[in-house]
């Protein structure tokens, strides 16, 4: 049986702090090699996922690590002990990118000679499965298996003219034979049908098990941060009746940045992850997990979540949570419509930390939101905390009394994780917001205690002066300040 990792190592650009190992102020290419070896030998993370959606692809990935780092790779065999899983463009969405998914399946083989001549032919290749963002269909995964099953590698069996050798016997063999694609749902409609998905892909395959992944961060940035947690919970009991209808077993990937809104996983709150999301196999370590903590209790953290046994999903009641799902998500867009212009103000100066070409965030192509452009989810997370509006209060004055009765069994710690978050809300921010959702927001601010973090609102009150008296000069560094305070830039 093959090991199926607990934690992965990604990409994401949301830590405040640099890393010891980069010299600049973001990540280039050759950083990220480093990185991944990193998050490996120091971090003890058991899988990294290397994003070639969105930035030029590092096809070499394989090839750096092991010659760079041989000592430790010798000892610990990628694709056995450790793992690197290809994040590839999804051409139906990133139509610029879309032959950059050719490229990386057509390296899959050459890693695999590769690692053959480092380990010796053992058949074990060090890449075997790839993902695929924005899943949206049954089609778009099927697509992707079976492109590289039958145009990668199967056309080493043609012949480039009548009466010629076979490309097998010209290059030499492709392996590994087949890709396995685990699907990135990241929009609601589709997480909620992502075990009807996934169960017809299956149909016509005989795999020992089905990775599925789980964004956290675009549906909070589509519909609110509350919305997202209840429909990835009901994803999750889904995908879980799945495994048991068809016995095979499936085991998610949840992605889950550091702050409430785009997860809540921090090394500080590992347990309540693992209480939170019981049935999810594999957890994302993101940048400012990695980066914004002292590197002991990373560790740590991290050996926790690789320790710890997934069991079964807590179990909620579906029409309730999609319910007050609809509510919420309503209330958050009409406030995001009025917000977005602040936003994008905001975003021009927050600091980039990976040097990378940033599609739309899918509230871009939403037919519901017409003209309505956000940056990503990150970036959003940065504007609003750095102006002291924190983005997991929009959409929630909404919420009833029935309602919260019904979250102590859903969703036990949501109070206390909101009080959490108040504490970065500066009620200066009313006069950059309109009075309306100022009002609202005070509304939710009632439903907890809090103490307000007064250094945070230092730096965030700068920043809303700056902005009403078009003095920009010092926005970006005290961004930098506020977001060292709460050890996530967004």
């Amino acid at each position: 049986m093959r090991k199926v990792p607990r934690t992965m190592s990604t990409q994401h650009p949301d830590n405040v702090t640099m890393p010891f190992f980069t010299e600049g102020t973001y990540f280039l290419g050759e950083d990220e090699i480093k990185e991944a070896y990193y998050a490996f030998s120091h971090l003890r993370c058991e899988e990294q996922m290397w994003d070639c959606e969105g930035k030029e692809v590092d096809e070499f990935v394989i090839k750096k690590l092991l010659t760079r780092y041989d000592n430790f790779f010798k000892n610990h065999r990628i694709g056995k002990d450790v793992f690197i899983t290809l994040r590839v463009p999804n051409p139906v969405v990133e139509k610029s990118e879309a032959k950059i998914l050719l490229e990386t399946l057509e390296s899959a083989p050459r890693s695999y000679d590769t690692a053959s001549m480092f380990y010796g032919n053992d058949n074990i290749p060090p890449i075997f499965e790839v993902i695929l963002p924005m899943t949206t269909n049954t089609e778009s995964i099927n697509r992707v298996y079976y492109y590289y099953r039958d145009f990668v590698v199967g056309k080493q069996h043609k012949k480039c003219f009548e009466n010629d050798i076979t490309i097998k016997e010209w290059i030499g063999e492709f392996k590994p034979e087949t890709l396995e694609v685990i699907p990135l749902f990241e929009d609601i409609p589709y997480m909620l049908s992502a075990d009807a998905m996934v169960q017809n892909y299956l149909r016509d395959k005989q795999f020992s098990y089905q990775r599925v992944f789980l964004g956290r961060s675009d549906p909070a940035l589509n519909y609110g941060m509350l919305p997202a947690i209840m429909v990835v919970k009901i994803a999750l009991q889904r995908l879980h009746a799945l495994q048991e209808k068809i016995k095979i077993p499936i085991y998610p990937v949840l992605g889950l940045g550091s702050n409430l809104f785009r997860g809540n996983l921090t090394p500080l709150n590992v347990t309540e992850c693992l209480n939170e999301y019981p049935s999810v196999q594999t957890f994302t370590i993101q940048s400012a997990f990695k980066y914004d903590y002292d590197e002991r209790l990373v560790r740590k953290a991290i050996d926790k979540i690789n320790n710890h046994t997934r069991t079964v999903p807590t179990i909620i009641d579906e029409e309730i949570a999609l319910d007050i799902t609809e509510r919420l998500a309503s209330a958050y867009r009409e406030q995001i419509k009025e917000l977005a212009p602040l936003i994008n103000e905001m975003a021009r100066f927050i600091p980039r930390r990976r040097m990378r070409k940033l599609h739309i965030g899918l509230f871009g192509y939403s037919r519901n939101v017409e003209g309505i452009t956000l940056p990503r989810v990150i970036s959003f997370c940065a504007s609003l905390y750095s102006i002291g509006l924190p983005p997991e209060l929009l959409g929630l004055h909404c919420l009833t009394e029935k309602d919260l009765s019904f979250l102590k069994a859903a969703y036990p710690s949501f109070l206390d994780d909101l009080s959490l978050v108040t504490t970065y809300y500066n009620r200066d921010v009313a006069k950059l917001i309109p009075p309306k959702i100022a009002k609202n927001i005070e509304k939710v601010l009632g439903m907890v205690k809090y103490t307000e973090n007064l250094l945070h609102s230092e730096y965030t009150s700068q920043i809303i002066q700056a902005i009403l008296s078009k003095k920009e000069e010092t926005i970006t560094e005290n961004m930098i300040a506020a977001g060292k305070i709460r050890s996530f830039l967004g």
